[in-house]
């Protein structure tokens, strides 16, 4: 025999049931890290930690810096994203590095981060830029890239590179902050989503042209 839960009784257990779920695919997430080598970094409700690693955490955020990237920086930052990515691009890097590292500052940004823990290296980095009118879009940032150190990850380093873009653009009037993520990326999704982006207002269109597939590799 059937029961019939009042209202109020059915929402409550649909909401508890909901939470259950939602911590379930948290924990997912965050055991993933283990082998993934992309860093995420949560909001609320991180993951506990003893007081050890808690204080080795605000060590290692206490001696972060986030400075503008300059020429010396290109080697580490090309290493870097290799390691993340399996793919070497260093002409694609010193050409971001010129554009973005050198010209037109006020619209422009390349940031990374360096610690004393970590002397002669490059933590993380954030690349993007003031974008204006293109599809009928008013001015906004764009974060085109964002990466950091798999061995420096759950320290802060990802939301303080975020943090730090946020305030450059909102310091040049910027007050819309957009990016791209891919489909089958959830960590990258969950990052962005754990510093407050959601879906815009634009849909992303493409289509296969036909071009055979050129060799990636640069040499």
């Amino acid at each position: 025999m059937g029961v019939n839960l009042p209202m109020k009784v059915a929402n409550s257990h649909r909401n508890a049931f909901t939470r259950i779920a939602q911590a379930i695919i948290l924990r997912q997430a965050i055991e993933s890290l283990e082998t993934s080598n992309v860093t995420i970094v949560l909001g609320k409700g991180r993951p506990r930690m003893d007081a050890e690693t808690k204080t080795d955490d605000k060590q290692a955020e206490a001696t972060l810096q986030i400075r503008r990237a300059c020429a010396d920086d290109i080697d580490y930052v090309i290493a870097l994203d290799e390691r993340i990515t399996g793919l070497a691009k260093p002409n694609y890097w010193r050409d971001v590095i010129e554009r973005y590292g050198q010209r037109r500052l006020e619209q422009r940004v390349f940031f990374v981060a360096e610690s004393d823990q970590h002397p002669k290296s490059i933590l993380g980095y954030v690349v993007g830029e003031v974008r204006a009118w293109e599809f009928g879009s008013g001015p906004c940032g764009w974060v085109i890239a964002l990466s950091v150190d798999p061995d420096a990850r759950l320290q802060h380093i990802g939301e303080r590179l975020f943090e730090a873009i946020t305030e450059e653009f909102r310091r040049n009037g910027v007050g819309t902050l957009r990016t791209m993520v891919a489909r089958d990326n959830p960590l990258h999704m969950t990052f962005f989503r754990s510093e407050g982006m959601m879906a815009g207002p634009y849909i992303q269109l493409e289509k296969s042209i036909g071009m055979p597939a050129k060799n990636t590799t640069e040499r």
